[in-house]
């Protein structure tokens, strides 16, 4: 983030992993960073992570502005707001799926045709999130679904991403990294002040390790998922990847948009477009 906090970079575009260049970044804003520029962010990545695996994550998604997100039907992907510029026809975005190396040429790559933009977004109410339809359907991928109670709001989370694995790297990585967060309270993140003062509880979750930082996402996260198994042992998204004050710092945790509250605004719009 360039200015050093997540929101004017929205450091979610990249997941980082402090200390190891391999790593990729996700959730956490990277220290000030420039703010996106027409359907493209400066994004974050995991920080702290680890490689995943090839089909360990199947429904992550690698945009071409330089986000994340996750295939939530298999003609639509869900980002953050944050990424895309308007509500509208698009064709201007490619995703890349289907791989956890970004030069492997088994990916699959589609072109978006329209882009549906949170209309709430930097509002009071919060509303970090976009939906980007595709040109065509992915048939061989099981989308992954989203929290609609705040069931699962809580514990340990994952993040992933391609994002910088350092803070103010903006180099990206070609490898998908992981990680794991822990949630961190609305009463906690707010507490924390400064940057955090203005946390829209109902809106957003944050997630990080306050104690020692160390893991977190990054720029070129941005839009990716922060998920969780379900009762039943599935993965659920829980959170994307939206902004924070650097990343992987102590102190500073990322700041998710909370999905199980928008659940139904985005069921609604995909429905739509």
């Amino acid at each position: 983030m360039s200015t050093n906090t997540w929101f004017s970079a929205l450091k979610k575009s990249a997941v980082a992993i402090v200390g190891t260049a391999t790593m990729i970044g996700l959730a956490s804003p990277a220290a000030a960073s420039p703010p996106p520029g027409a359907d493209g962010e400066v994004g974050v990545q995991v920080i702290g992570g680890t490689r995943a695996a090839k089909g360990e994550f199947p429904w992550m998604v690698r945009l071409s502005m330089g986000c994340g997100g996750a295939l939530y039907a298999p003609n639509i992907v869900l980002t953050a707001a944050h990424c895309v510029t308007r509500t509208g026809n698009n064709t201007s975005i490619t995703a890349t799926i289907g791989v956890v190396d970004l030069q492997d040429t088994t990916a699959t790559k589609i072109r978006s045709t329209y882009v549906h933009r949170s209309s709430t977004y930097g509002a009071s109410t919060g509303g970090d999130w976009a939906l980007i339809k595709l040109a065509s359907s992915v048939t061989n991928v099981k989308p992954l679904k989203i929290a609609t109670t705040k069931e699962f709001d809580t514990g340990t989370f994952d993040i992933a991403g391609w994002g910088d694995t350092r803070e103010g790297s903006h180099s990206g990585s070609r490898y998908l990294l992981k990680a794991k967060v822990p949630f961190v309270s609305d009463t906690t993140c707010r507490g924390i002040g400064g940057y955090y003062a203005s946390l829209i509880p109902a809106a957003e979750i944050c997630a990080g390790n306050l104690a020692n930082g160390g893991v977190d996402t990054c720029q070129g996260d941005s839009g990716g998922p922060m998920f969780r198994r379900d009762n039943a042992g599935e993965w659920i998204n829980v959170g994307i990847v939206s902004h924070g004050n650097g990343c992987a710092r102590a102190n500073a945790p990322g700041v998710y948009t909370e999905v199980s509250t928008f659940a139904s605004a985005i069921a609604a719009a995909a429905a739509r477009i």
